[in-house]
Parts: C-alpha cells; structure tokens; sequence
C-alpha cells in the first residue's frame, strides 16, 4: 500500500439519554480519533462540556491517589478488566473506598516498614554477635558510667601493638577478648576524661565498635538466641502483613481501572458539543470500518444522526488524521520512516519502498555470505525475543534478518565469505578487482533513485493540486527534465553516440527546462493567478533566481555523485575483509591458536563497526538523497480512543 490508510470524517447528533452509551462505544471500539467539540455548548449545567471537564480533573485526582498508592505496596494496574465499561462511576460512590483504602494502605505501609527495620536492626546485632559467641563474659562487663567509659570491638589483629603503644602514657586497659585472624576482639576501658583521646586511638587503629541492643545484658551466647528467636517472630510478623498486602492488591487495583476508566469515558464526553437535549460528535474512523460502525450506533438507537464525509486524496489534506496499518516486516521499516517524519494524508507512504530500498544499498555496502548470516542470526535472536533485556529490540531483529539476507544474496554475487574470494566464483563481481565498474554501477543505480524520487513527487504535487509547483519547480516536471538532460549530456559526453537521443535535444530540453527551473516562482504565479508575479525588483529577481538554479544543478550533481559511497564502501568491506586475514598470517598459520583470535575478533569488528556505518550511511541515503524529494510528511497521528 502506497497510501495510508483511507479516512471518513464523521458527525454525530445523539440524544443526551445516550451521551453515556455512545461514549462507551468509541472506546470500546477502539477506532474513532476525536474531533474536540467542546467549544458548542448551550449551557454549562449539568452534562455539560464544563461539568464533565470538573468530573474528570476529580478522578484524576483520585487515579493519581490511588497508583501513588499502588506504588507504595509494589502492585503494578495489571490488564484492564474487561468490564469496566459497564457504567461510569459517581464520584460519592469512589471517594469514600478510595479514602479508606488510602488509610489502610499507609497503615499497613508503616507497620511493614516498622517491622522491616527492626529486622534490619536484629540482623546487624547477630552478625556482630556471632563474632565472638565464644565469649564467656556477660556484656557490658564494664558499664559506661559518669567516671568510666568502655568501648567494645573488633581491631585488627595486626595493629593491637601500635594501639597499645599509643596508649601507654594513658590509664587505660586494652584487654582482648577474643583473638582471631585477621581481627581481635577487644575491651579498652579507661577515665571519662580521657574519653576523646581513647576515641581517637581507637579510630587510628581502625577498630570498628560493637553495636550492642539497648539494655543488653549477659553473654553474647545468650543474647544471640534472644536475637534469633526475635527475627523469628519478626519474619512471621513480615509474612503475615505480606498476606495482608496481597489482599489489598484486588481491591485497589479493580478500584484503580473503575476510576481510570470513569476518567476516560468523562473526558470523551467533555470534547462533546452539548446543545439542550442533544450531544453533537465528531471524529475520524478508517473508511473500511465505517459501515460496521453505523450498525453499532445505530443499535443504540435509531434516533442517533450520522453523517459522513470521505477524505479524498486531493487538496492539502489538512486535519485528517494519519493510520498506518503496515503489518510483519513492513511494520518494522515504519518505523524507520518515523525517525524521518509521519507521512500526511495526501502524498504517498514511502514504507514499501523504504523496505526494498534499504536492504538493497545495505547488502551492497556489505556484501559477504558469512557477515550476512552473522547478520541474520543476530537478528533471529533478537526477534525471537528470548533474552528479557533485548525484547524492545524484536522489530530491529526483523530489520537485521532482512538486510542480512541481502548481504549474502551480494557476498555470493561478490563471491565473497568472511572476506575470502577463493571458495567460489562470483557470480557477478568481484568489486577489488573492478573498482570503477562497480562505482559506475553504484551512481546508475543512484540515478534510477533519484529518477524515482521525482516522478513520486511529481504524483504528490498532483494529487496536491499544486499546479504551478507541478510544472517549474525543481521537484517538479520541469526539475525532472532538467536532470534527466544533464545526465544525458554527461552520459554523451564520455559515451558518445550511445543514447538514441541527439545531443541537440538534449541541449534544447535543458536550457528550456532551466529557464522553467530559474523562474518558477514568476511561473507558478502566473499559471495560479496570483499577484504580483515576483516580489522586488527585476534585477534583483534575475539574480536571485540565478543562483538558485546553480544551487539546483550542484544539489542534482552531489545528490547523484553521493550514491558513489555505495561502491566505495563495497570496496572497503572486502579489503577490510582481506586485511583480517593478512594480519592474522602475520600472527601465525591457521594452525596457530592466535591466527583464529585475531580472524574472530577482526570479523566481530567488521560486523559491529563497519556494519553500524554502513547502517548509518544507508539512512543518509535514504532520508535526505531520496526522502527529500518527494516526502515532506507532517502528518497528525491517528490516535483512536482507548481505555488503555
């Protein structure tokens, strides 16, 4: 399909008893773009545009509670039920649930993290504790008092000394507990005086202290059993709460979908036009769907007004939303063609030709049987999704898969694997050996492109109905006559007698075509009524339209010499290929380990850097010498109504 997809604009009369029911179904069906008709309105009371605008900003309010909520306890919304779009919840209805559900959840919340942090606190204390279980003394054995104070912990085993000899001139005592390797446990007791200078020896021998529970007294045996037994109860505690969480988790999340859904269905009905008894619709539906649509609303009730204007591909377009329905590998592509623009309504798609196009010039550029298997593999596993981490990249997998495949339909033209030329024939060529050829080649095949790109554009300034741009613009037909008579002459120039055409022609068709280039505005004036033909003065016109002309043939020249980056990087692959091999014999023969790690990690450099600037050069082909053009996009997304 070269065209997006066909519109219908849509109107609706309902009646305000089914305001509610329609809005469901343009939900529901998942097909209509909204046209925002709030601005028709008769009254602001009840039902509407403004009453309904207050109803929705109140569930957002109550939505955005309600996932703050969800976050706290780590409950994801899960999938829509699927019927939540029975009825559109009143606000005295939600409130109250959504508040004691919100107190319960932070209760909940505080009690988890209450017990959470106890836990935390009891497992630090028993990892100190089992330490120095050995330890047949009842801590503290000195408790700090007014006079005393008396540190506990663990030292180095090698720095006992140098703190014993930078206590020596202080009355203190440094008794070890328990020896160890590499730390010893240790008491250092001493005058509250002293207090700041223990402190600091015992920080420059990097003793780490003892954490003890509050109140601690006996052996850390003892304690340790105590601590234990309290994680035990506190990990039931954890485990209870946790069941308790897991209740919630239904009740939030259906009340969650009930409020998002109200939400959704009060700002659909907020962008209705609201007279006194009736709701005035409008929007956009793909055409194909339109007639099972009007069943659908007709099945609310016969009084429901319709009516229905196609989208013709003429004029600019302007306003209709944009649908691409491209499915498979060409769905991949599409969204190549979106990193460049959304294509508009009135001109043609370029994702087909996007995806013939850009594995061509790709496997050209790379074209090597065993790198395009490489290619292809990467690819499979990449699409196959099986790695958690590479899902998002499943339609990149499918763009690989193809254009590795034209890069072994070229490796066998080339008669190419891994770089070596000598296990088949080329079926075609083999670019080191005719590197003009395959340059000659390579600009032949940009100016059938280019050639293409015009034509296309062409078709879209008609369908336009821009005459005037049809006729003398550069991207228009005289445009295209021009370059097509500069490539004849140069063609004739280095071949003479080889076109069927006379060189006479050729000259004639192009300096007729360049005057139309030159002064197109004046022209497209003149073909379009408008006034005045050109804007200043006549010399200052002349000049300016001279040297837009110059640019318009250097830009024709560029644009064509540019696909020579198609043979040259053809060429490079495979003495790049060669050169893997040639340093990998200077390593050694290829029975020598070393032969095959420098061929491995040389063709993982070829597929990863080389095949990422082939990709890139690919996309610059493709967007700004063919693109460019004939695609101007612009277009709006369709974007139907969904409870998402």
């Amino acid at each position: 399909m070269l065209f997006t997809q066909k519109m219908s604009q849509i109107g609706l009369v309902v009646p305000a008893q089914y305001g509610f029911q329609v809005a469901v179904l343009l939900n529901k069906e998942r097909i209509f773009h909204q046209i925002d008709n709030s601005n028709l309105y008769t009254d602001t009371g009840p039902g509407s545009p403004e009453d309904w605008r207050k109803r929705a900003a109140s569930y957002a309010n109550l939505e955005n509670r309600l996932l703050s909520n969800m976050k706290l306890l780590g409950i994801q919304p899960g999938d829509q039920p699927g019927n939540n779009l029975a009825a559109l919840e009143r606000m005295y209805a939600v409130q109250p649930e959504t508040d004691r559900l919100e107190r319960e959840v932070l209760e909940l919340s505080d009690s988890l993290t209450e017990v959470q942090d106890e836990l935390n606190l009891c497992q630090g204390y028993i990892q100190q504790l089992e330490a120095i279980v050995d330890v047949a003394l009842e801590l503290p054995v000195c408790p700090n008092s007014r006079f005393l104070f008396c540190l506990f912990g663990f030292v180095p085993t090698t720095n006992i000394e140098r703190l014993r000899a930078s206590l020596a001139r202080i009355d203190c005592l440094l008794l070890p507990l328990q020896q160890g390797q590499p730390t010893t446990f240790v008491m250092l007791a001493g005058s509250r005086k002293d207090q700041s200078v223990l402190e600091r020896a015992a920080r420059s021998a990097y003793l780490n202290p003892l954490s003890l529970p509050e109140g601690m007294l006996g052996t850390p045996a003892v304690w340790l059993n105590r601590l234990k037994r309290r994680m035990q109860k506190l990990q039931e505690e954890i485990r209870n709460q946790t069941q308790l969480r897991e209740t919630y988790c239904d009740q939030i999340r259906s009340l969650y979908w009930r409020v998002h859904t109200s939400r959704l269905l009060a700002t659909t009905l907020s962008r209705f036009g609201k007279l006194h008894y009736t709701y005035v619709i409008q929007g956009w539906l793909p055409y194909q769907q339109l007639s099972e649509f009007e069943k659908k609303l007709k099945g609310i009730s016969e009084d429901i007004l319709i009516e229905v204007q196609v989208a013709a591909r003429g004029g600019m377009g302007q306003g209709v939303p944009v649908a691409l329905n491209h499915r498979g590998i060409f769905h991949a592509f599409e969204s190549l063609v979106m990193n460049y623009n959304r294509p508009h309504y009135n001109e043609i798609d370029p994702t087909i030709l996007l995806t013939i196009t850009f594995p061509i010039l790709f496997g050209f550029m790379f074209g090597d049987v065993g790198h395009g298997l490489v290619l292809v593999l990467i690819g499979i596993l990449l699409a196959s999704q099986r790695i958690g981490v590479l899902k998002r990249f499943a339609e990149l997998g499918q763009i690989i898969i193809v254009c590795g495949m034209a890069s072994v339909l070229f490796g066998g033209l080339f008669g190419s694997v891994f770089g070596l030329d000598d296990l088949f024939a080329a079926f075609w060529i083999r670019p080191m050996e005719n590197i003009l050829h395959i340059l000659i080649v390579t600009v032949a095949g940009g100016v059938i492109l280019l050639s293409l790109a015009y034509l296309l554009s062409l078709y879209n300034l008609a369908i336009s109905r821009r005459r005037g741009a049809f006729f003398f613009s550069p991207q228009g037909l005289a445009g295209l006559m021009l370059y097509w008579s500069l490539i004849g002459l140069a063609v004739d120039l280095f071949n003479p007698g080889i076109l069927p055409i006379p060189n006479s022609i050729l000259t004639g068709v192009g300096i007729a075509s360049a005057v139309a280039v030159m002064f197109s505005e004046a022209l497209t004036h003149l073909v379009e009524g408008r006034r005045p033909l050109i804007k200043g003065g006549v010399a200052t016109y002349i000049v300016q339209a001279f040297f837009e002309l110059f640019e318009t043939v250097i830009g024709y020249i560029s644009n064509s010499l540019s696909y020579v980056r198609v043979g040259a990087f053809a060429v490079a692959h495979a003495g790049l290929s060669a050169v893997v091999f040639i340093l990998a014999e200077m390593v050694g023969s290829s029975q020598h380990p070393g032969y095959w790690v420098v061929v491995i990690l040389g063709t993982l450099f070829i597929i990863g850097f080389e095949g990422l600037i082939v990709t890139i050069q690919t996309l610059r082909l493709e967007y700004y010498e063919f693109f460019s053009k004939f695609f101007r996009g612009g277009g709006i997304p369709y974007q139907p109504l969904e409870i998402k």
